[in-house]
Order: structure tokens, then C-alpha cells, then sequence
């Protein structure tokens, strides 16, 4: 936190300020250390995007918590990693829901299931998230039926209140899920994104925000509506959903990363762009990105094996593998912050890349 906002936020405290009140004077990013994106929350070990898994994300150290914003029926926006809720919920057991299944096709992709848009938010209060993958986190599935689904105003709520408790900066990073589909169907994602911003007091380029976006259009749109730092979202293949540049391949290139910057704060490229093999060089993208004045937060650090390099993992399925000493590497390369479903252990990579440097 900047001095200046420490002493403000003690300032707070003295004179009685509110929780919403006093955290809305801490508004400061980090500026000297990579941040630490809970991912979903403490997605490894609670269900991803309940309160649970964002609370327990804020008590790991996490400097900020990413809740995907997808719609209801009634233009509210609530935190799922996609509008299908089948795998995330316990719709499938509510009868009186049975009828509303469906085949949608979303960004080219035909999918079945319960979709957010078809309830409102009433209805989908009377839902209960699950662990979405079972299998991979049986421990999570302890949680199951214990969380409803949270709305965005509820995940700023909680980091403001959080902020005010701990007296560091929690800030928020939503991700629009499918913000050009939404639109096609009248429930644009940014107007109320930038509501529920301008109504906490986070709306501004200082505020501890990051909106981001695998596609383009919105993003640009964005830009002229909000001075909150916006992030480009980039995948190792394909192109953005809404055709708004012809690949990801070409956003890149340094003229791709260029025409970025005119946009966007920084860039959220799958950390296998940065190092498609652990035991070579890294490529070029997080200098080039630096380069363009572009920050670098790859995603997704994670702590079971089949997410490790070979060298890191740990015996069986469990997330024994060292996924420190990934962070670690990666930090040394230059990025700026990094996204991790086990936020303590991306603390402690953190930690252990910053010892490394000031014993150089």
C-alpha cells in the first residue's frame, strides 16, 4: 500500500469511519510486487466463485479475488465461471427446474444444460453451488450444498468489509464471461459492471480493480466509458469470440501488443506463452509486453500435477507438486502478477522468488 494511503486509511480508523467507508479510502494497487489473483477464489479448496472460496482466498493473502460475471433473467450480475450452472450447482436436483434445460450454442460451441440467463436471481438464490470437479478436489465436495451463488455486488461487498478487517487493499478482478453473446440477447454485461463499480466507490483508475476479457469489442468499449485498468485476456490458439482482431497468435506480435496498450493496462496470456517448456529459454511476450508498457498476469498456477511441469510434481493426484518454485520462475521472468487456485502457496512462490532476488 502507498504511504500516503496507509495514512489515510489510519486516518479512517481514527475517526470513526464505516467499514464501506473506511475501505473506500483504500484504493491503492500494489506497486513493487507481483500480485497474487485468487483464482476463482481459493478455488483448490473450497467450491470456485462462492463466498467461501473468496473469504478463505482473503485469509491466504491473496491481493486480489477473480469472481467471472455471467447474467440472470433480470439483468443482475452473478459470479459463475460460465452461464451453463449444470456442473457448478445443484439445479439438476431442483424438479421445479426440469423444464427449463436447454441446447444453446454459445461462441460457436453448442452446449446442454441450465443456463444463468433463464432464472432470476430469486431463482437462482434457491440454487447451491457444488465443486465442479470432484474428481480432481474430493475434498472440496465437504462444501457442497453450503454456499448459494454470489452476486457482484455481494464479491466487492466482501473485499471492501475484508479490507477494512485487515487494513490492506483486497481488491476485485472480474472477468465478462461471453460479453458479446449477452449482448446479442439484450443483457449487456458492462453497464451494470460499471454500476455496481461507480456504487462501491471503485471506479476509477486508482481503484484496486481489473476488468478483463478474452474478446476485444467490450474491452474498447470499456475504455471510453471507465478509467478502470483493463486487461486483455490471450489464449495459446484461436482468436478472440467476437472476431475482434483474427487471432491470438497476432496479438502477440509486438505491432499486436502495440495496438493492445492503446486499450488495455496489461495482458492475461496462458502461462505456457511465457514458457512452453520448463527446461527452455522463456519466449519474448513479457518483455515485448513490457516493452509496450503493458502489465503480464498469466493464468492458471495450479498445484496438482497434471497442471505441473514434470520436474515439479509430487506423488499421486494431490497437490503435493511444487508449484513455488513455478511461481518462482515465472516471477523471475518478469510478470507482474500471476493467477492461482491455491492463493497461500502462490504467497509463499512469491515470497520465495523476492528472498532470491535480494540475495542477488
Amino acid at each position: 500500500m502507498r504511504i500516503a494511503h496507509a495514512i489515510l486509511a489510519l486516518a479512517g480508523l481514527l475517526c470513526g469511519c464505516t467499514p464501506i467507508e473506511e475501505a473506500r479510502v483504500m484504493t491503492s494497487l500494489p506497486e513493487t510486487r507481483p500480485i497474487v489473483i485468487a483464482h476463482r477464489g481459493a478455488s483448490g479448496e473450497r467450491p470456485e466463485h462462492t463466498l467461501l472460496s473468496y473469504d478463505l482466498a482473503i485469509d491466504q493473502g491473496a491481493d486480489f479475488i477473480e469472481p467471472d460475471l455471467v447474467s440472470t433473467k433480470d439483468g443482475v450480475l452473478v459470479a459463475r465461471h460460465e452461464n451453463n450452472i449444470t456442473d457448478t450447482t445443484d439445479v439438476a436436483d431442483h424438479a421445479e427446474f426440469a423444464d427449463r434445460k436447454t441446447t444453446k450454442t454459445i461462441d460457436g460451441r453448442q452446449e446442454t444444460g441450465w443456463f444463468t440467463e433463464d432464472f432470476t436471481l430469486a431463482e437462482l438464490r434457491t440454487l447451491r453451488a457444488r465443486e465442479r470437479l470432484p474428481q480432481l478436489r474430493p475434498g472440496n465436495t465437504a462444501y457442497d450444498g453450503q454456499a448459494a451463488i454470489p452476486t457482484f455486488a455481494e464479491v466487492i461487498a466482501l473485499a471492501q468489509r475484508r479490507s477494512a478487517e485487515l487494513g490492506r487493499v483486497i481488491g476485485v478482478y472480474p472477468e465478462t464471461k461471453h460479453p458479446g453473446y449477452f449482448a446479442s440477447i439484450g443483457l449487456p454485461l458492462e453497464p451494470a459492471l460499471l454500476a455496481a463499480l461507480r456504487e462501491a466507490g471503485w471506479d476509477s483508475a486508482e481503484a484496486p480493480v481489473f476488468i478483463q476479457s478474452f474478446e476485444v469489442a467490450n474491452l474498447k468499449a470499456l475504455r471510453a466509458e471507465t478509467s478502470v485498468r483493463l486487461i486483455q485476456l490471450l489464449a495459446p490458439g484461436g482468436s478472440p469470440p467476437d472476431g475482434g482482431t483474427e487471432s491470438y497468435a497476432a496479438m502477440i506480435t509486438p505491432e499486436g501488443l502495440a495496438e493492445i496498450a492503446t486499450y488495455a493496462f496489461g495482458i492475461g496470456p496462458e502461462k505456457h506463452m511465457i514458457l512452453p517448456d520448463w527446461n527452455r529459454e522463456p519466449t519474448s511476450l513479457v518483455a515485448d509486453a513490457h516493452a509496450a508498457g503493458l502489465r503480464v498476469h498469466p493464468w492458471t498456477f495450479r498445484a496438482e500435477n497434471m497442471f505441473l511441469p514434470q520436474p515439479l510434481r509430487g506423488p499421486g493426484i494431490s497437490p503435493d507438486g511444487a508449484m513455488e518454485r513455478e511461481i518462482a520462475r515465472y516471477i523471475a521472468i518478469g510478470v507482474d502478477g500471476f493467477f492461482t487456485d491455491y492463493p497461500y502457496r502462490g504467497v509463499q512462490g512469491r515470497a520465495s522468488a523476492l528472498e532470491l532476488t535480494r540475495a542477488r
